[in-house]
């Protein structure tokens, strides 16, 4: 069983070697920021969403989303329509443009970490598949009301 202090120490380890490799991926990016980038994923994940479902799920204030909403719809990755159930809101869907930008962001990407995995043994790829399986799990958790 683990202790209170292995279980501090793994912690630390996977912060530093989460954070190193999503900063290595964002240098991998289309030239969108990461949070217009994150942003986008989110109206393609789960959109069409109101600003307001925006903002709840990438954690910011409204003004915030709205900010960001407003840039990516000027680049032409999204698109504004009235929201059928509230006049008063709009709805935020992501655009063909938007959608060719993600996926060529996530080849990149995908590209980038499929020649890291090349060097390692099958035995390790199989290991970072349990850890990506894990990694999942934890965010799930936490996204449970």
């Amino acid at each position: 069983m683990a202790t209170t202090q292995t279980i501090s120490g793994l912690a630390g380890h996977l912060r530093i070697a989460i954070a190193r490799t999503a900063r290595r991926l964002r240098q991998e990016g289309g030239g969108l920021s990461p949070t217009l980038t994150a942003a986008l994923a989110t109206v393609d994940h789960h959109g069409p969403l109101t600003p307001s479902e925006l903002a709840q799920r990438e954690r910011v204030q409204r003004p915030t989303a709205t900010r960001i909403i407003a840039r990516l719809e000027a680049d032409g990755l999204v698109a504004r329509t009235a929201d059928p159930s509230d006049g008063r809101s709009s709805l935020i869907a992501i655009s063909a443009d938007g959608r060719a930008l993600l996926h060529a962001v996530r080849t990149r990407k995908d590209a980038y970490l499929v020649q890291r995995l090349r060097t390692l043994a099958p035995e390790d790829r199989a290991t970072l598949e349990r850890a990506a399986v894990l990694l999942e799990r934890l965010l799930e958790e936490e996204d449970r009301p």
